[in-house]
């Protein structure tokens, strides 16, 4: 009511001032870090599935290692890969992070786009970090791939066309000196003076090749300046060097003397040959590999990272679960074998546990590192006999960019490809589309 003089009245409509004063709701903050984990041969679908509503389920037997943190996981089922167009395992592998297509791409049988990690790189890390993204693997490139790149291995892909694909880093004593060998009590003054000597080697370099740019032509200059990326790349890695903090320190030093990183350079193609000693060791590897990744989060040299269990043939045994075949005999090689299968994922469930609940020991100021980052577990097919790719077993797991955990939600029938770009928008990347156009409708709903 308007009072005016006298007694004069005006009734009004109704304005939203006048009920009750509302609260503010600010957007969460962009995710700070993010994982992308691999697992080869997709699942037993029937025992992976949790039982139960979206916010009052229970695991299903392959997931069940994770109830401890089942607050913090958001289990995505439903969803079909839709772009892995090409051949079975391939187009699996390459599709998972790019949403691009194997066929048709004429990139040398890969896809035709970034992988998800390396734009989120771009716009967290690179050049911001010592280490634009870290990419490492454990037991990768058996059978046919021979030790070496190939599309049946490679899952990260640069973000630059024509996106040729990373391979991991192998070698875990290679990796822990490089990432953390400032940290290390043990080196006294030799990493200083490994790390003055990879900057004399740099500025030379360096020189060299901006006075060799000046004479070329287009073409090679632009490769030359490439190189020079990479070379500033390398300086700025050796300038960012980490410093022990709270948070950041150098993980536990593993004997690893009985593990060959490159033993897939010797591999047959059908998993014949069985190099038992490294297969042995692959447990406490991958335990370290997950350790250094965890501490290159925590202490700032990078914000990015993949780690890759194996790769699309995974001809490796399991000495630790008896399994003396390869996990590609149990899968199909020597007719599918369920049970087999089961024990392999369950045992890959507890390798993400103790992954996250390392996480969220790390204290980042009130919050933990899980708090503020997003990791996406994920394969390259559903189910192993038929190769079928149609609700795929992902998992996603932190609080970064406000995911919302602790539920199962199902997307029948959608597209990977809708994940893909949601998993963006948790970075603060507004785009509605990721990979090839075709297979994405846009981000999706409900995950925050």
């Amino acid at each position: 009511m308007l009072r005016g003089a006298g007694a004069i009245a005006i009734a009004l409509p109704w304005l939203e001032i006048m009920g009750p004063e509302r609260t503010a709701r600010a957007a969460p903050s962009p995710a700070k870090r993010f994982l992308s984990v691999y697992t080869p041969g997709g699942t037993v679908m029937n025992r992976w599935r949790p039982t139960g509503t979206e916010t009052s389920f229970t695991l299903g037997p392959i997931l069940s290692p994770l109830a401890p943190v089942q607050d913090r996981l958001l289990v995505v089922d439903g969803l079909d890969l839709k772009s892995a167009r090409g051949e079975q395992h391939q187009s699996g592998i390459i599709a998972w992070l790019t949403g691009t297509a194997q066929e048709g791409s004429n990139n040398g049988g890969y896809g035709s786009g970034p992988s998800i990690d390396q734009v989120i790189a771009s716009r967290i890390s690179a050049g911001q970090k010592a280490k634009a993204s870290i990419e490492i693997a454990v037991r990768w490139a058996t059978g046919k791939s021979h030790g070496l790149v190939s599309p049946m291995n490679a899952a990260n892909f640069e973000n630059a066309a024509p996106f040729k694909p990373i391979p991991p880093r192998l070698d875990p004593v290679e990796i822990f000196t490089d990432l953390f060998g400032t940290l290390d009590p043990t080196a006294g003054d030799d990493a200083a003076r490994r790390l003055a000597r990879k900057r004399s080697i740099l500025d030379f370099l360096d020189g060299r090749y901006s006075a060799l740019s000046a004479r070329l032509g287009a073409a090679d200059r632009q490769k030359i300046d490439q190189h020079l990326t990479k070379i500033r790349e390398i300086e700025m890695s050796l300038d960012n060097v980490p410093v022990e903090t709270s948070a950041c320190k150098a993980p536990e030093r593993v004997d690893t003397s009985d593990y060959n990183p490159r033993t897939g350079l010797n591999s047959s193609d059908n998993g014949s040959i069985k190099d038992t000693s490294t297969d042995a060791a692959i447990p406490k590897v991958g335990k370290l590999m997950m350790d250094m990744l965890v501490m290159s989060l925590a202490c700032d040299i990078t914000a990015v990272g993949t780690l890759q269990w194996s790769d699309t043939e995974a001809k490796h045994t399991f000495p630790w679960l008896n399994l003396s075949e390869h996990h590609h005999y149990y899968q199909h090689d020597g007719g599918f074998k369920p049970a087999e299968c089961e024990r392999i994922c369950n045992w890959y469930s507890k390798q993400h546990l103790y992954l996250l609940q390392e996480m969220e020991k790390v204290d980042m100021g009130g919050h933990s590192l899980l708090d503020e980052s997003v990791v996406f577990f994920g394969s390259e097919l559903s189910d192993p006999p038929s190769h079928n790719k149609t609700n795929m077993p992902f998992l996603l797991a932190g609080g970064g960019g406000g995911l919302r955990t602790g539920r199962w939600v199902r997307y029948p029938n959608l597209s990977h490809n809708n994940l893909l770009v949601s998993i963006l928008n948790l970075f603060g990347d507004t785009r509605d589309t990721f990979g090839d156009p075709r297979y994405c409708t846009g981000p999706l709903t409900n995950l925050t």
